[in-house]
């Protein structure tokens, strides 16, 4: 049986940035592989396309330019934000917006966003709410374990 649309689909993979020698960022496992609906979950429509047809125990190379994975990184996506809007009942818990931390936070239409701390300044906080991968070209290694 062969990967299209509405197909259960379970792979092992491992996600590079750039290529096979780059950094690795992410990996599956046969104990643990990547599930999905096919064509039905939201995934990268680069990696669906690259994946069609494929069927169990073949292997897959593809490589994502930033463009079609998750874009450039934007400027406008990192904000400074004054500090106290961190204020919780017991005070701003410093801990909660410390350099590299990920802080949840909800825009105007109550929609969550992650925003990772760049800086945390005297009187406020730089975050950047870009998807961690944009600007990255990703490179994926894998191989298809089922197709029901």
């Amino acid at each position: 049986m062969k990967i299209e649309t509405g197909k259960h689909v379970k792979l092992n993979y491992q996600l590079f940035i750039n290529d096979t020698t780059g950094e690795m960022v992410e990996e599956t496992t046969t104990e643990q592989p990547f599930e999905f609906n096919f064509k039905t979950d939201e995934l990268l429509p680069s990696f669906e396309n690259a994946i069609e047809g494929l069927a169990a125990g073949e292997k897959f190379s593809v490589t994502i330019e930033s463009k079609d994975a998750y874009g450039e990184a934007r400027e406008d996506l990192v904000i400074e934000f004054p500090k106290d809007t961190f204020m919780g009942e017991e005070g701003i818990d410093e801990e909660v917006i410390a350099e590299g931390e990920v802080v949840p936070m909800q825009d105007q239409d109550g929609n969550e966003l992650f925003g990772l701390v760049l800086e945390n300044k005297l009187n406020s906080v730089v975050l950047d709410f870009n998807h961690p991968l944009a600007g990255e070209t990703l490179h994926f290694e894998g191989n298809v374990i089922e197709v029901a």
